[in-house]
């Protein structure tokens, strides 16, 4: 999970019905169950996550909310005078703020991001807040390369992604991401990343497992839609959620465990489960610095400073495109 998922689409915004069933239904017929992260987050799940994020187990919302906040003018000297601020994936631009706050100096904010209404509300509020700053929102895949708005013309790029999004992405979609990002931002252009650091997993999992069942209910509510939009059957008490540490990925993975031999049915096909059989819902990667390094060297950028917090081990990097 991440604040600004990579896969995260707004209500209003979701893929088709067809899209839903197509997709719901080859991940539940593969050798080994999955269901796509992005159906996690209909209203509901939306609601269940900024429920995650305020619990006391789930540490990367106020421990990257910190480290910004303490190395915010650090940050700032690192920006160029006039700048152009581009966040991919951008969502309600909550952790902008503290860098617009030690930053007067960027005069442009290009935020990135799928959702044409998440971009609107956030472009409204940040224009009141700061009416100095051009907000120049940009409708879009933040995974791809695009063209900036031409607000960005003519000015030092700096790119912004935080909230550990990065996790997300498989090791070798995440260089993709970064190679997309260097494009888009150009020749010259910073970039400052915020990383989960792998730590014990007493810490790790907990926060994707919490005493609340909060978590449980955010997963559970992928076969919730299942029934609601697509008529599915699924008895939401004959699964659990679980969630686990993969050592050998270095990931925290997210699964529905079935608690009994049972069978569902969707789009007119059977769907058969075993006892203890999972449906693998959602990945996040947990990277050493000295990965995340080999990551992003991979992609053509070069760590100029890093920032760590403590005692739970969350990285600010700032990067340039040589």
């Amino acid at each position: 999970m991440s604040e600004t998922s990579v896969l995260e689409l707004e209500e209003g915004e979701l893929p088709s019905t067809d899209d839903f069933l197509r997709d719901a239904l080859a991940g539940l017929t593969a050798p080994r169950k999955t269901l796509p992260t992005k159906y996690l987050y209909d209203a509901e799940g939306s609601r269940l996550f900024e429920e995650i994020c305020e619990l006391p187990e789930y540490y990367p919302t106020r421990t990257e909310t910190a480290l910004l906040q303490a190395i915010s003018h650090d940050l700032a000297e690192a920006v160029a005078r006039h700048a152009v601020l581009v966040e991919f994936g951008s969502g309600a631009s909550t952790k902008t703020r503290t860098l617009l706050d030690a930053t007067p100096h960027i005069e442009v904010y290009v935020p990135i991001d799928i959702s044409q209404t998440a971009l609107d509300e956030a472009a409204e509020a940040l224009r009141a807040d700061f009416p100095a700053l051009q907000v120049a929102p940009l409708v879009a895949d933040f995974t791809a390369p695009h063209s900036l708005p031409a607000a960005a013309d003519g000015r030092p790029h700096v790119g912004f992604f935080p909230g550990s999004t990065i996790g997300n992405f498989q090791p070798e979609a995440a260089v993709g991401f970064l190679k997309s990002a260097r494009e888009t931002l150009g020749a010259g252009a910073r970039f400052i990343l915020g990383v989960d650091l792998a730590k014990d997993p007493e810490v790790m999992v907990p926060a994707y497992d919490d005493a609340q069942g909060v978590t449980a209910a955010f997963n559970l509510n992928l076969l919730a839609r299942l029934n609601r939009e697509l008529g599915a059957d699924f008895d939401l008490d004959a699964f659990s959620h679980r969630a686990v540490w993969n050592e050998a990925q270095g990931r925290i993975e997210m699964h529905l465990v079935s608690k009994a031999d049972q069978t569902a049915h969707l789009g007119g096909r059977e769907i058969t489960f075993a006892k203890g059989e999972t449906i693998h819902t959602e990945n996040s990667h947990k990277y050493s610095y000295d990965a995340i390094a080999a990551l992003a060297a991979k992609a053509g950028w070069r760590i100029e400073k890093s920032w760590v917090s403590d005692p739970y081990p969350f990285a600010i990097i700032l990067m340039s495109a040589d």
